[in-house]
């Protein structure tokens, strides 16, 4: 099972966005992946993925942390369906601090040599029935 191995990687790959180091972040990404930026809004490949992350911390005064809760991991084959609770922790310009818990999905893809890497990264989940 791949819970391991991807537990860490997600962990290093919050601590690049937390960071703001996006070229090491792209690494954890398939060249096609998919992120969510938010319900109805999508970025593909990683010059867009990239430069959704740009904005995102932008929007969120560069004040963003992200942490995990409790994961699952759903392996078949080289693909792996990950369900964890994602905390966005931010500061807003009047220095006032939040934090939102969501119910995450991400699908990861084990290329050849066996690195795992992130094909859809959809932090909002199943919130996005909602959306429709």
């Amino acid at each position: 099972m791949a819970y391991q191995p991807l537990k860490q990687m997600i962990e290093a790959a919050d601590k690049a966005i937390t960071e703001e180091d996006f070229d090491s972040l792209m690494a954890f990404y398939a060249d096609d992946a998919t992120l969510v930026i938010k319900p109805g809004l999508i970025a593909t490949g990683k010059e867009q993925i990239h430069k959704a992350f740009l904005a995102i911390v932008e929007y969120f005064n560069h004040s963003l942390v992200v942490k995990q809760g409790a994961m699952q991991v759903i392996q078949g084959g080289n693909t792996a369906l990950v369900i964890m609770e994602t905390v966005l922790e931010t500061v807003d310009a009047a220095g006032v601090a939040s934090s939102m818990s969501r119910r995450a999905t991400y699908v990861f893809r084990e290329d050849p040599a066996g690195k795992w890497l992130c094909v859809i990264d959809n932090s909002y989940g199943t919130e996005l029935l909602g959306a429709l």
